[in-house]
Formats: C-alpha cells, structure tokens, sequence
C-alpha cells in the first residue's frame, strides 16, 4: 500500500489534503496532523477535566491505615511531577510529527507487532470506562432518587453510556469544548468536596489521619506508583493529544501544562478519598459524598459533578485510545471506533469493580497493567530518542511493505524482559520495568538481526 493510500484509508475516507488544512467535527485521523486545535490554556483544560478520576479515589481510599495525610500529600506530588516529565518527553514525537500513538509505535514494534501495545493500551482504558460510567449513572440515579423518588441505575446506567457514546464520536472538537466549559466547574466543586470533608470530619480525620506514624518505607514508594499508574495509560498514548497542541508550545511549557492540570485533580481526589474512608471507613464514593452532605440542593450539585467528570475523563483518556487502536486494525473510521469502544465497556461488568470488596483489586489491576505500559514506554523512549535521535521517516511509517513491516522482536522481547522485571518488583513494578526494558531494547536493536531492517 502506497503512503497516500494508507493516509487515506487511516482517514476513514477523507482525503490526506484536507486533514492538513482543516478538520471537522469528528474526522479523527491517523494521517500526520497539521491542524492544531488546541491552544495552551484549551490543552490544560482537557487535562484538568480528564484527570478527575474515581480510580484516584478509590486509590487514596486503599491508603488508609497504610501512609498519613502529609505522606498521601507527598506520594501524590511525586507521582504527578513524574507523570508531568514522562507525558512531555513520549508526547514530543505527536507533537513534533503530529502522528498518534498507534503510528508511533510502528517505528518499534512493526506495523504487526504495534498490535500488542495497542491491546495493552486498550483493555485498561476499557475496563475503566465501564467503572467510571457506572459511578457516573449511580450518582445521578441518586439524584432522581433524592428529587423524584425514581430509583433505578440499570437505566441510568444505559443511558449515560449512550450519551458519552454520542459525545465521543464528536473527536476532539467535542472534547475541547466539553473540557473548556467543564474545567472550571470541576475545580469549583473539589474545592467545595475537600472542605465540606474537612469542616464534617475534622476530629476524625486528626485522629486517624493527621497524629499517626504512616511510613516512608515501600508502601510510601508504592503509592507513589500507585497514583502514576492511573497515567501510565496517558503516557503511552500520550502523541495522541500532543498532536492536537499548537506546535509553538515547547517542552518545558508542556511539562508545567501537565503537571499543573494533573496534580490539582489527582490532590484533591486522592486526598479526599483518604480522608473520608478513613473518618467513615466507607470506599463507595456516591455512599461517600451522599453522606458528607447534608444539603440537599448541594449533595445533587455534587452528584451531578461526579457525572460530569466522569464523561471528561472517558471522553479524552478511554474513548481515543482504543478508538485509535481499532481504526489503525480494522480501517474503520472514528465514529464507529468510538461506538465499538462504548459499546465494549458494558461488558467489563462495572457493577462488580465498584463493590467494596473490590478496592484492593482494582489496586492490583493497576499495578499489573502497569507492569506492561512502563516497558513499552521505555522501548518507545529509547527508540525515538537514542536509536532515532528525534527523527522519524514519516513514509516508512505509512508504508505497510516497507522496513517497518511485521513484527519487531526486539521490542517484543524486550518488553517481556521489563514485564519479568516489573512482576518481580511487584509494588513498584512501573518504575521497576524501565530500565530493563529499555536497556535490553538498546541492544538487541544494535545485535539482533532480525532488527537490522528497523535499525534505519
């Protein structure tokens, strides 16, 4: 297949000329983006909305009886100042070539190969759309319940999904405004959260929280990974978004875009999840903030905001990445990727990821994913900026019977050395991968000779 051709096709159909001069409302494209929709302030205020997750409050829920609140605080502030430097130094390949992710990966691991990022990039961003949009339909299946006396989240729940169904097909227009109108709600009513969480349980959070030892040690490190896994998705697919941003924005301007939308978001949720469960012992957050509100007209404004943020989240981190994976396998276009994506995330069962039992399980979910993302992020790394020296042939990157062709094992077995590493070193698996993933990649791509062909 010839470079246009397959420009075209990873279009959905759209020419390759009219993809670099403008872009409508929903025309997601794999082909090298020119057109930058996103100025400085509108890429902040995605990130800001898409990272107000309920997974970071389940997380600082699990940390409760483990690390104090000073040490929640610090565990959070380190992971986010990582998370800010990894997003800026994978995302500068999009935001330089203005290619996706699943492109990207292509220069590592062949056009076959890419395949298997993709499938580990993808299954987590599905399992969390389903628990996000359960959470979401709960919380406004309250609200009915608490105005109207109707109760029943299996509807809710089905017409939430279809709604963000409906919004995920309008691509990144439809997320830039989303979050640009959301963002400053968002903040709004964390703030609004944190405090009512104090002002109700101050006494206990002092006691429980505030005058015990907590540790320094492994589980304060674990933590630590703990809130970066939530990203670690993000991270991979991070050229997805970049491409959109303005080419004038440089990396040090990115890496302070990132860190401040992210850490924000990911304070307040973490902490909030810490304090409540550890005043109440409760790790429900619709239970959880239906309990910290004792006002009616306030409880159904925070109820709505859980919902809200839970379509920001889904539409910028789980909707486009798996989008994206099956437009690039199958050659369909975006909006019907994004209706297969939706439709998929009834089936991760969301109702049993949200039972309390399930806290510490959704924490081992996380660490295992994350034992798979932090290799290939290495791998990625090390190629664009080592073996490649910041320089892509775009050509070869759309040209399926070029060098790039089938699978890369160097990328294969590496990533299998950095998941052994990861697995190991279970409690810090991301960190724990990375060196010897990326290690390990460095030279089997100077020695393996089934690579010599990728090496160009």
């Amino acid at each position: 297949m010839t470079m246009n051709a397959d420009l075209e096709a990873a279009a959905g159909g759209a020419s390759t000329t009219s993809d670099h001069i403008s872009k409508g409302i929903g025309e997601e494209s794999l082909a090298p983006q020119e057109t930058r929709i996103m100025d400085p302030w509108s890429y902040l205020f995605a990130w800001l909305g898409g990272c107000v997750s309920i997974g970071t409050f389940t997380i600082g829920s699990g940390l409760v009886g483990t690390l104090n609140l000073l040490q929640t605080f610090v565990a959070i502030a380190i992971g986010c100042a990582v998370i800010g430097l990894a997003l800026m130094i994978n995302g500068q390949a999009g935001h330089k070539y203005g290619i996706p992710f699943m492109v990207q990966a292509r220069a590592a691991f062949g056009f076959t190969g890419t395949r298997l990022p993709a499938l580990v990039r993808s299954v987590p961003a599905i399992v969390w759309f389903g628990f996000q949009s359960w959470i979401g339909a709960g919380a406004l299946n309250l609200v009915s319940d608490t105005l109207f006396g109707y109760d029943n989240i299996v509807v809710f729940f089905i017409g939430f999904q279809l709604l963000q169904i409906g919004l995920s097909v309008l691509g990144f227009h439809g997320i830039k405004w989303l979050e640009n109108i959301g963002s400053v709600f968002i903040i709004g009513a964390l703030v609004y959260m944190f405090f009512s969480v104090i002002s109700k349980y101050g006494e206990e959070i002092s006691a429980n929280l505030v005058n015990v030892d907590g540790t320094w040690g492994a589980p304060f490190w674990g933590a630590t990974m703990l809130f970066l896994g939530i990203y670690s998705t993000m991270m991979l697919n991070v050229s997805d978004y970049s491409r959109e941003l303005r080419h004038s924005v440089g990396p040090f301007r990115q890496v302070a875009i990132y860190a401040n939308s992210i850490l924000p978001a990911t304070l307040f949720m973490g902490l909030i999840g810490l304090m409540v469960s550890g005043a109440t012992g409760e790790v429900d957050p619709i239970k959880v903030f239906s309990s910290a509100v004792d006002n009616k007209p306030l409880l159904v404004i925070t109820l709505l905001f859980i919902a809200f943020a839970q379509v920001t989240t889904n539409i910028l981190n789980n909707v486009v990445p798996p989008a994206y994976a099956l437009m690039d396998i199958f050659k369909i276009n975006f909006k019907t990727a994004a209706v297969i994506v939706g439709l998929l995330a009834f089936a991760t069962f969301p109702w049993e990821l949200v039972k309390d039992e399930s806290a510490a399980g959704l924490n081992l979910f996380i660490r295992t994913y994350s034992a798979f993302l932090g290799p290939i992020f290495a791998i990625l790394v090390v190629d664009y900026f080592v073996l490649r020296r910041q320089e892509l042939d775009l050509e070869k990157l759309y040209d399926e019977t070029g060098p790039y062709q089938g699978v890369n094992w160097a990328a294969v077995i590496a990533m299998g050395i950095g998941v052994a590493a990861a697995l190991i070193f279970s409690g810090i698996s991301w960190y724990a991968s990375l060196i010897p993933a990326g290690i390990s990649y460095y030279l089997l791509m100077q020695n393996l000779p089934s690579a010599r062909r990728f090496r160009s």
